[in-house]
């Protein structure tokens, strides 16, 4: 009999702790945080395609005579910084470091902008398949990445509402459910806004 009391009282206190968990939130931060960081794996993988794409842009337009060094080396340097940085899962948890990862892709983003427009005054690179076709890639990717941070910020705001909202955000302060950082895209488009490029050649001083 008192065995079988046991058993009554433990599923009661499992059922009653198991409602509890789902009362407060518990189960959503489980599935908003899983959602984050699949959201998360699939900007980085995007990111990493342009990475990949840029070795064969560097290498068809150094094809090209008297292409814009500077705007080369730009590009080079700035693939250098944005692949130097550990983009690990626990990135996502980091205010201070995501926010050195994100200035670092912004960067990239202007400098492959500005090759891509300073690329149009090369009738020779114009005419290259191969370049034209890498710059489709190019394209195609810049527009994947896009789509994955605006997913990725719609997927952190649905977790930080939780996360600050009564009664789940006593539920965050118990398991330690903090708020994510986020792109901020206002402040990445004005890093990445192409250049204003005049590529007339100069007028010669009247006599």
């Amino acid at each position: 009999m008192a065995r079988r009391l046991t058993r009554v009282l433990l599923g009661t206190a499992l059922v009653a702790g198991t409602l509890s968990l789902q009362g407060c939130g518990y189960n959503e931060f489980q599935k908003l945080d899983e959602q984050t960081n699949a959201g998360w794996a699939e900007v980085l993988n995007q990111y990493q395609r342009r990475a990949d794409l840029i070795p064969n842009i560097v290498a068809t337009v150094k094809g090209e005579a008297n292409f814009e060094q500077e705007t080369l080396s730009k590009v080079i340097e700035a693939r250098s910084r944005a692949t130097s940085i550990q983009a690990t899962p626990a990135l996502v948890n980091d205010p201070e470091a995501f926010k050195k990862f994100q200035a670092a892709q912004g960067e990239l983003t202007g400098a492959l902008s500005r090759l891509m427009v300073v690329s149009e005054q090369y009738p020779n690179l114009k005419a290259n398949a191969a370049f034209q076709d890498l710059r489709v890639q190019l394209e195609g990717t810049e527009n994947r990445i896009t789509v994955a941070r605006n997913r990725y910020i719609k997927d952190v705001q649905a977790y930080n509402v939780l996360a600050r909202s009564f009664p789940t955000n006593l539920t965050a302060m118990v398991f330690s459910y903090k708020t994510k950082p986020s792109f901020t895209v206002a402040n990445e488009a004005a890093i990445s806004a192409p250049p204003s490029v005049n590529f007339d050649a100069p007028k010669p001083a009247s006599k």
